[in-house]
């Protein structure tokens, strides 16, 4: 049966421990895996704006050997509903070896991956941005020596991919997480993501404790990691940003939050960012701040991921 990267939770913790150390060995042994994927093709479909997406996947395509066919939407059938999603999904296999696709809907990319009979991987949906926090795994064991019993803190938006795809990888690795968001529909994590994780973590008996705060300075306490991401995400219309700055305003990660985590705490942010408005520009240009090792690190998750679902690992 194909395999599919569409949900964090698509991975078991002894899966994930495995991409974590291809992906350094890929970071750090590059060569060994140059000719890997020699005339594999990779079909990357974008419903949405990319920077990191499309140009960390088309790289990693290249540089091993591999062939990349970026396709976007204002050229496709599909999105101008001019052709099914199933029908999409039978044609592409026919001349690809993997697809990854940066959709809106989650539920679509599900369908679309259930009529491909070659491996699909979620370049970001609305609802989960699982080779994002893959990568960021990878960044916060390569500078903190370990994920277990680590304590993450998400502040702002709740309601996000990110805080999503976050919400299950910790309860997989046993990091415990606390998103501090306001505790209201528009911005608090989906309570069915947050059940989820917490099944998981009971499941695999990780020990991860997942908690839910609209207090972002009782959960700056202690953190070793500080997390945040847009206010403005591709699906926030632009009228909303003024309510938004002013609803989230408290959850802005500033030194004063800094100083309530560990000496020892890095900051976060998957971007792009906004200075100024989610955190200030001396959190993110500051010392503690690894946000560029995580884009860094997009591409050598990512090569980890596509070897791992063509079997070239």
């Amino acid at each position: 049966m194909v395999r599919h990267l569409l949900s964090v939770a698509d991975v078991t913790p002894k899966e994930i421990t495995f991409l974590l150390d291809l992906a350094d060995k890929v970071k750090k042994f590059p060569q060994r895996f140059h000719r890997s994927l020699y005339e594999k093709v990779l079909l990357t479909f974008f419903q949405m704006p990319s920077l990191r997406t499309e140009v960390s996947f088309d790289v990693a395509m290249f540089t091993m050997g591999g062939e990349v066919v970026d396709y976007h939407s204002e050229t496709s059938p599909w999105a101008k509903g001019k052709e099914s999603i199933e029908d999409v999904g039978r044609v592409v296999s026919c001349y690809v070896d993997a697809v990854m696709v940066r959709m809106h809907d989650h539920q679509e990319l599900v369908k679309f991956a259930r009529h491909c009979s070659v491996p699909v991987i979620n370049g970001l949906t609305s609802f989960e941005h699982p080779c994002q926090v893959l990568s960021d795994m990878q960044t916060v064991r390569e500078k903190l020596g370990r994920l277990k019993g680590l304590r993450l803190v998400y502040f702002g938006d709740g309601l996000n991919n990110v805080t999503h795809s976050l919400l299950l990888i910790s309860a997989l690795l046993g990091v415990h997480i606390t998103v501090a968001a306001p505790l209201v529909k528009a911005y608090a994590p989906d309570p069915r993501v947050v059940a989820h994780a917490r099944v998981l973590a009971k499941q695999y008996n990780t020990g991860a404790v997942i908690q839910v705060t609209d207090n972002p300075f009782l959960a700056a306490k202690g953190a070793d990691i500080v997390y945040t991401d847009s206010w403005m995400s591709y699906r926030i219309p632009s009228e909303e940003k003024d309510k938004r700055m002013h609803d989230l305003q408290k959850f802005r990660v500033t030194q004063k939050i800094m100083r309530l985590a560990k000496k020892s705490a890095v900051f976060m942010h998957d971007l792009p960012a906004v200075r100024g408005m989610e955190v200030t520009a001396d959190v993110i240009d500051g010392k503690q701040s690894i946000v560029f090792d995580q884009a860094e690190n997009r591409l050598h998750m990512e090569k980890a991921v596509v070897l791992w679902l063509l079997g070239k690992c």
